[in-house]
Formats: C-alpha cells, structure tokens, sequence
C-alpha cells in the first residue's frame, strides 16, 4: 500500500545530542554513532559521532579525525576523501546550531556548508550519483546538487538508503515496515513481508542491502530490497549500520563489529576499553 501523512518510527532519534558536543578529555570515545562510511582512498572506516568524526583503521586504531570535536548527526561517504554530513558545532565553536548540509573534499580535514544552515539536522543522508536524500524535522528531502532542495513530505523514517546503481530506488526503515520507492522519493510502498528494520544500507554489489532489526538481527536483500533473508545477529541494538561490498560494519555500545561474510558472523574491528 502507499504511504501517505506521518509515519512514526520506534528508535527514532529525537532531540537527543541536538546540544552542542562538550569536550571528553583526551580520551578517545566512540560513543552515539550516527553514520559509518568506508573512505575508498584508505579503506578506513570512518564513524560519525557526537564527539567527532572517528576514524577506525583496518587494523583496529581509533583516531578523532582532525583532532576536532563536534557532533556528526547525519554522516555519508559519497567518494574518495568525499563526505557529506549534518550535525551541530562543538563547544565554543562559531555556526548555527543546525550546521545544514556540510561537505568535506579532504577527508574529514575541513568542511563547508554547502546549504540550509540554521535550518536543518539531518539525522538520516545518504546520497550517490548526483541524489542526495536527507531527513530533517519530519521531512524527507532530496537534492542533485547539494544546494537547492526539493520536498517529498512529512515522513518519520529511521534510516535512509539510495541504491548507488540506481538512483531513483530509496529504501526507508518506518515502524509500519520497510519502504520502498522506485521514483526518488515521490512516492513509497510498504515491501511486503518484509523484517522489521531500523537500519538499512546499499551494497556495493548490485541490487544487494543490509537491514538491521531493533533487536541486532542482521538481513539480506539480492533484489534492490524487495525481499529479505535473515543472515546473523550482532546481540545487541545497533546505533548505525555501513556496508561495503561483502563487508558490513555494526556500531554497538562502543564498539565496531565487522563481519566479512555479508552479515552471517562478526567479530570486533574495535571495541572500547
């Protein structure tokens, strides 16, 4: 059936972390994930936290990228050293408190606002081959250019993913079940039989997506989302999801699982003292 009016989703992000991120020390702390994204430049793992972008070596090292502290609500990976986000200024740091859409072409270095500034809090984006799709305030928005932004409505979504081969196809994780739209976002079906979802992410192999329940149980999709398999459990509730080809990386309670064998097994890539 087609989705119409305000969709309430349980697990959504409120205005929890909507107040300026503090300084933790000098400890490194990777805590309230919102975005994962592989930076195909290094292969690194980067995490968009409440306390800065958190880059997570192959190997295991956590790094606090720029050594800036800020709150990265909404975080994706659109290309090498290219990343878009949302959020909010740390600390004693200058900016609205909606930081809009934000750009960085250098790997986390610096950023840029690219729009809506003092407007909107992304607490989903993701985004590829010229789409970008955002939710802020209960809407789901979408752009080509970064800049200028088109309305799709009132939608209270979870998580948001954009097919890299095929642009127009948007997944929504929703509390009346897995939406899809073939269209860019104009219009939205409930897939049939589908898991209930609180996150989801594109593979990179076509046609293929990752869903994770509220519970941690992780699912497949061959078929651009339409059905769904189950695969494995990570044993806990997922703060953000990021897929990779067959890797697919969990955040949970401080920690990054890894599992290498597209979401049957994980094992730790990082985990907190």
């Amino acid at each position: 059936m087609a989705i119409a009016g305000a969709l309430l989703v349980a697990g959504c992000t409120g205005d929890a972390g909507d107040a300026a991120a503090g300084p933790v020390g000098d400890d490194l702390t990777l805590e309230h994930v919102h975005g994962l994204g592989v930076d195909p430049a290094d292969g690194a793992l980067y995490a968009g936290t409440h306390y800065g972008l958190m880059k997570v070596s192959p190997d295991g090292e956590l790094t606090r990228v720029a050594d800036r502290i800020q709150d990265f609500m909404g975080f994706t990976v659109v290309g090498p050293e290219h990343y878009l986000a949302s959020g909010h200024p740390g600390e004693g740091q200058s900016g609205p408190s909606n930081l809009g859409l934000i750009e960085s072409t250098d790997g986390g270095q610096t950023w840029t606002t690219l729009s809506l500034a003092g407007e909107a809090d992304f607490h989903a984006l993701d985004a590829t081959r010229g789409q970008i799709y955002g939710h802020s305030g209960g809407r789901l928005l979408v752009s080509e250019n970064g800049t200028e932004w088109t309305d799709r409505g009132e939608m209270d979504i979870a998580d948001v993913a954009v097919d890299p081969y095929v642009s127009s196809r948007v997944l929504v994780t929703t509390e009346e079940g897995l939406a899809l739209s073939e269209d860019s976002g104009e219009t939205f079906e409930v897939v049939p039989e589908s898991p209930v979802l609180l996150l989801v992410d594109f593979s990179l192999s076509a046609g293929e997506a990752v869903g994770i329940s509220p519970e941690g149980i992780v699912y497949a999709s061959t078929d651009g989302g339409q059905t769904w398999m189950e695969r494995g459990d990570v044993g806990a509730e997922p703060e953000a999801l990021g897929v990779n080809a067959e890797d697919v990386y969990v955040a949970v309670d401080g920690a990054i699982l890894i599992s290498t064998d597209g979401g049957a097994t994980f094992t730790d890539l990082y985990r907190g003292e």
